[in-house]
């Protein structure tokens, strides 16, 4: 949708941003967390946090990077306050199940989970939200060099993690 739909009626606008992409929000904090409850906290947090200066955050086009961004700092506070790795549960969602080639999907969410949350937040951010390195580095608050050794430290984890597996068949 373009931005000049999402500015008029200031909260028409708002709640309409919200049912095109709440679902879309959704999956990334999940995909950040594992966690259903986390993850609805996690943007209704970025929602509200946006709300009082929607119009502007929509006359920049800085929206969906406001909200991202909102999103894995969230993510990575959280994770910081609890200082361990919380154990991941299992989609229940239609919309969240694995497609046809569920066992690899399934092996790959237990190794992206294993990872410090702005590795896993660059990760996601790069292979499923499809974003460049720049605005990796605009969601994350780093520099693009950061976010670019975000990935690259993430790819050279899960590639060693594989590696070890396949030897230990």
């Amino acid at each position: 949708m373009p931005a000049e739909v999402f500015v008029r009626g200031g909260t028409r606008g708002f709640a309409e941003y919200v049912a095109a992409r709440g679902p879309s929000l959704q999956r990334f904090a999940y995909l950040l967390t594992g966690d259903r409850a986390e993850c609805a906290d996690l943007v209704q947090e970025a929602l509200a946090g946006a709300w009082p200066r929607w119009e502007a955050l929509v006359a920049k086009g800085s929206h969906d990077a406001y909200l991202r961004r909102s999103i894995a700092n969230g993510a990575v506070s959280r994770w910081r306050k609890l200082h361990r790795l919380v154990p991941m549960a299992e989609p229940q969602s239609g919309a969240m199940q694995p497609g046809p080639d569920a066992a690899d999907a399934e092996v790959a969410w237990q190794l992206c989970a294993e990872l410090p949350p702005l590795q896993r937040a660059a990760v996601v951010l790069r292979f499923y939200e499809d974003l460049s390195y720049a605005d990796i580095a605009d969601v994350l608050d780093c520099a693009e060099p950061t976010a670019r050794s975000h990935v690259h430290r993430a790819l050279t984890t899960l590639r060693g993690r594989l590696t070890t597996g396949a030897e230990d068949e």
